[in-house]
């Protein structure tokens, strides 16, 4: 796959993989990547119809960078009826999803292995339903916030893509992430739904914790559950 020429910064690829993961990015991941979306497969960026990810009009929910895979396999287990994307660029990330993938035998799951932004850029406006940001890569040097996936660059064209009162949900650990996704998010076109800070360590109903959570909650740090609305 060709990458982007925009500035990519978070992890590619970690420890080498275990055999059984590389016979699922093998044996599994071609069936579930989502086509037409890179580069090599679509370099003029022409918009995809999202009706062909799973060949019927079916809500679609995103996640953005889903790491292993947790919470993505529960939502789809839990949501037959809904269509998930998940993108990860982390190899690593997305060789552990699709084992969770077999196990749970859940089809209605695409995948796609690099940044989300390519994503937008081929997506119509007002197609998705739901996006998930669960405990990303928190940038913690004043420096790098502008790394951080809650800034204009990423919002605007998750705004663009979601459909009017579609849900955006955000989770992390990070008391200075969740300033920032509170002072960045609602000016790019979303209602806060998470005015009361008590409120914001509730998780919701259909949440699983996923590793990064149990991590953080094992080295002290209280998880936030952000929800925003967008507009229009």
């Amino acid at each position: 796959m060709t990458q982007d020429t925009r500035n990519f910064y978070g992890r590619i690829k970690g420890k080498a993989l275990k055999p059984a993961q590389k016979r699922y990015l093998s044996e599994d991941l071609p069936a579930l990547e989502l086509r037409g979306v890179s580069l090599d497969e679509n370099p003029d960026r022409h918009t995809v119809a999202p009706i062909g990810f799973f060949a019927d009009a079916r809500p679609l929910w995103l996640e953005v960078g889903f790491g292993g895979g947790e919470h993505l396999v529960y939502q789809a287990k839990r949501n037959p009826h809904v269509g998930i994307i998940g993108c990860e660029p982390y190899l690593n990330g997305v060789a552990m999803a699709l084992g969770k993938v077999r196990a749970a035998g859940v089809s209605n799951l695409r995948l796609y292995p690099w940044d989300v932004r390519d994503l937008f850029d081929v997506l119509p406006d007002a197609c998705l339903d739901r996006a998930f940001l669960l405990y990303p890569d928190p940038w913690p040097k004043a420096r790098h916030h502008r790394r951080r996936f809650v800034t204009p660059d990423h919002l605007l064209p998750l705004a663009r893509v979601l459909r009017p009162g579609a849900e955006f949900r955000v989770a992390t650990d990070i008391p200075d992430y969740v300033r920032q996704t509170l002072e960045e998010v609602p000016p790019a076109g979303f209602d806060n739904l998470s005015p009361d800070p008590q409120d914001r360590h509730i998780p919701w109903e259909d949440w699983v914790s996923t590793r990064y959570e149990q991590k953080a909650l094992r080295e002290g740090r209280r998880p936030h559950y952000l929800t925003f609305r967008r507009q229009g």
